[in-house]
């Protein structure tokens, strides 16, 4: 139980103690996602903290994308947060599926546009060159998790026509590439930052302007490791981790 015990007088600063007693509830079930966290009221009655100190607990459950602060509601306990190793490459929903969660999409467009000089430089094209542009919203069961921004290589789908947006918004882009094309990726490389969002982010994420966010740079390679894709994914902090294993030379 969160409560079981005194807080302690050692090294440890009692906002501290509190968030880990509240942390390892969470993770023990005690607390599921959307249930509602004891208020700062009722953690300075029960430990004799200040609400400054409560308060201060609250602040890094928030911070570590356990829980939400909701006027009205309090601390709302959050979903797990998605973890995707990096030694594995996959699509968005293979990596759902393992996680028995459900994978939707939100075209936001699909066209045929001079591809951008990053994405030429990636997959060895001219730059302007006209290439397949998709834009999405991923979702896991129904919450959106990531932007994305791919171009494809433009002799890949040659002069096929376009597909329809509501072709997309169940279907994974590399199952599309793969049976239409026989275009399977099989590697790549990817590089991650930190960055904040913007408006359209915050707007297509329904999250606020400014919130976290880990942004994937992707070239994934065919069979023959010629480039396939470029893409540009912007995952919310709060809902998605990162994560390697180290091997000591």
């Amino acid at each position: 139980m969160w409560n079981d015990t005194e807080l302690t007088s050692g090294p440890l600063p009692l906002w501290w103690q509190i968030a880990d007693r509240l942390r390892r509830s969470i993770e023990h079930g005690e607390f599921k996602a959307g249930d509602v966290l004891p208020s700062e009221a009722l953690l300075n009655e029960t430990f004799g903290v200040s609400r400054t100190t409560a308060r201060a607990a609250l602040d890094r459950l928030e911070q570590e994308g356990l829980i939400v602060r909701k006027a009205g509601r309090g601390s709302v306990v959050l979903d797990p947060k998605v973890e995707q190793p990096l030694s594995r490459l996959s699509s968005f929903a293979e990596d759902m599926r393992q996680r028995g969660l459900s994978a939707s999409y939100q075209t936001l467009g699909i066209s045929l546009a001079p591809i951008s000089g990053e994405a030429a430089k990636e997959i060895g094209v001219e730059a302007g060159r006209p290439a397949l542009h998709i834009e999405r919203v991923l979702k896991a069961d129904g919450l959106p998790m990531a932007l994305s921004d791919a171009w494809i290589h433009p002799g890949v789908i040659g002069d096929a026509p376009l597909p329809s947006p509501s072709e997309f918004d169940n279907r994974s882009l590399y199952d599309w590439l793969e049976t239409s094309f026989g275009a399977r990726i099989v590697g790549g490389s990817e590089t991650i930052e930190a960055a904040i969002a913007d408006r359209r982010m915050a707007r297509h994420l329904e999250i606020p302007v400014g919130s976290a966010m880990l942004v994937a740079r992707r070239r994934s390679l065919g069979r023959d490791k010629t480039p396939i894709e470029y893409v540009v994914v912007s995952y919310r902090a709060d809902r998605y981790r990162f994560t390697v294993d180290l091997v000591r030379a």
